[in-house]
C-alpha cells in the first residue's frame, strides 16, 4: 500500500481507467487506482451484453470483456490498482483516508481524480408505497446476481422506468431466463430513444406509459403490485420481484462529507472545463459529474480530465480564480456542465457547455452576459438528451463574470 502517489484516482470505472492510463502514457511517474470492488472495471462488469467497446477498441464488445480490456491496457500502462479498498474521507493537501481490509490508512498526492460514478435511485428515494417484501432490487444488483453470481433472484418481475439502464435489465432478464411481465413508465413517452420501445413490444413484454408504482405487497416476497394508471384507476399485477431502475444520482457522497462544493442541478462536484473542482488539487470526471453518460462517453471524458491533471503538474492550466460563473435562469434546465468557465480558453479541456432538460422543451436556448446576448440558437428537444453548446462560439465574446442561460420558448 504506497503512502504517496502523483496522482490518485477514486473509482476503476471507464473514467477513471482511462485516466489513469492517458497519465501514464504523457509521463506521469506513479498513478494510483483505488476501487471498492474486488475486480476493477465498473458498471460494465455487471452488464454482460452488447455495445461496448467501439469508441475505445474499436469493436463490439460485451461490458465484462470491455471492463477487463481497459483494466489490462492501465496496469500494461503501469497504473497501479488497489482493489477492495474504499476512500472514506477527502482532505486539503490532497490527502485520502482509506479503509482497506487492513483497517485505517492514508495516501497523499499531488492530484486526485474524483470518478465514482452513479447510484440508482432507491424504492425509499421514489416514495412507492407498501410491504417491504425481499425482492426489490435495482439494476446494478440484478446484474450482480445474473453475471457475477449465477443467481436468479425471480421469475417474473415488473421493470420500473425506461432509462437506457431499464433497457439493459431487460436484456439481463432474458439473459437468466428471467420473463419480465410489465415495464413501467410514468411518463407519457419512454425516456430512452423512442426506438428502444420496439424491444419490449418483441417480446411481448406489456408497456405502461404514463403509470406509476403506487405500492408493493408481499411477504416475505414480492407477490404482486398496484399501478395507477394513466387515467387513475388502479391495476393489479401479479409478479415475484421489483427491478428499479434508473433515476440516477452522481455518488457524490465523499465531496458531500468533506470540502469541496456541490451544485444542486447535477448533484456532482462543481468543476470547471477541465474538470478542477473548487479545490483545484481535486479533479472530477465521468458521471459523478452528472446522472448518467454512456461508458464511452465516460472513457473520453477520462481521457481529456488525464491529460489536464498532467497540464495541471505542469503547471500549463489557467490559474482557477479567473473564471465565468454559468447560471441557470429557467426550470426546464435541469443542468449546465461545467459550471466555471476559465478564460481565455485553452486546451486541453472541454470544448463544449453541456445541458440537460428537465421537460420538453421547443423555443430558443440564449447565452447572454450582463443583459447583451452572446449566443442562441433554436431549441427542440426531450427530457435527458445530451445538448452541447461550443464555448468557442460566445466566449471571446465575455466581459464580466456572469453567463446567464435562458430558454425562450414557443407559446
Amino acid at each position: 500500500m504506497p503512502s504517496a502517489s502523483d496522482v490518485a484516482v477514486v473509482g476503476g470505472g471507464p473514467a477513471g481507467l482511462a485516466a489513469a492510463t492517458r497519465m501514464k502514457r504523457l509521463g506521469v511517474r506513479s498513478v494510483t487506482v483505488i476501487d471498492r470492488e474486488d475486480e476493477a472495471g465498473g458498471i460494465p462488469r455487471h452488464c454482460g451484453h452488447y455495445p461496448f467497446g467501439m469508441r475505445e477498441f474499436h469493436r463490439l464488445l460485451r461490458g465484462p470483456d470491455y471492463a477487463r480490456r481497459l483494466v489490462a491496457r492501465a496496469e500494461a500502462a503501469g497504473v497501479q490498482i488497489l482493489r477492495g479498498t474504499t476512500v472514506v474521507g477527502l482532505a486539503h493537501g490532497p490527502r485520502l483516508t482509506l479503509s482497506t481490509p487492513e483497517g485505517l490508512s492514508e495516501i497523499g498526492a499531488r492530484r486526485v481524480l474524483l470518478a465514482t460514478g452513479v447510484r440508482e435511485s432507491s424504492r425509499a428515494a421514489r416514495m412507492i408505497g407498501g410491504e417491504r417484501p425481499l425482492g426489490v432490487i435495482s439494476t446494478g444488483a440484478l446484474q450482480s446476481l445474473v453475471y457475477l453470481a449465477g443467481k436468479r433472484p425471480f421469475l417474473r418481475p415488473v421493470i420500473l422506468g425506461s432509462e437506457l439502464v431499464s433497457f439493459s435489465a431487460l436484456l439481463t432478464c432474458r439473459h437468466a431466463g428471467i420473463s419480465p411481465v410489465a415495464m413501467i413508465e410514468p411518463g407519457a413517452r419512454i425516456t430512452a430513444r423512442s426506438v428502444a420501445a420496439i424491444l419490449p413490444r418483441l417480446l411481448g413484454i406489456p408497456l405502461h406509459l404514463g403509470a406509476e408504482l403506487h405500492a408493493i405487497h408481499g411477504s416475505p416476497r414480492v407477490e404482486g403490485v398496484t399501478l395507477r394508471l394513466a387515467d387513475g384507476s388502479l391495476q393489479e399485477i401479479e409478479t415475484d420481484g421489483v427491478i428499479v431502475t434508473g433515476d440516477f444520482t452522481p455518488e457524490a457522497t465523499l465531496c458531500r462529507l468533506g470540502h469541496l462544493a456541490l451544485d444542486p442541478g447535477s448533484g456532482g462536484p462543481t468543476v470547471d472545463q477541465f474538470g478542477r473542482c473548487s479545490d483545484p488539487d481535486y479533479f472530477a470526471a465521468g458521471n459523478l459529474l452528472r446522472p448518467v453518460e454512456t461508458a464511452g462517453w465516460s472513457w473520453r471524458e477520462g481521457v481529456a480530465a488525464g491529460a489536464a491533471i498532467v497540464a495541471s503538474i505542469r503547471g500549463d492550466l489557467p490559474p482557477p480564480d479567473r473564471h465565468v460563473r454559468i447560471v441557470v435562469d429557467h426550470p426546464a434546465i435541469k443542468l449546465a456542465l461545467p459550471q466555471r468557465i476559465v478564460l481565455p480558453l485553452r486546451r486541453p479541456g472541454s470544448k463544449h457547455l453541456q445541458l440537460r432538460l428537465a421537460c420538453a422543451v421547443r423555443g430558443r436556448l440564449a447565452i447572454s452576459d450582463a443583459g447583451r446576448l452572446l449566443w442562441h440558437r433554436p431549441l427542440d428537444s426531450l427530457p435527458e438528451r445530451r445538448i452541447l453548446v461550443p464555448l468557442s462560439g460566445f466566449a471571446d465574446k465575455i466581459r464580466g463574470d456572469t453567463l446567464t442561460l435562458v430558454i425562450e420558448e414557443n407559446r
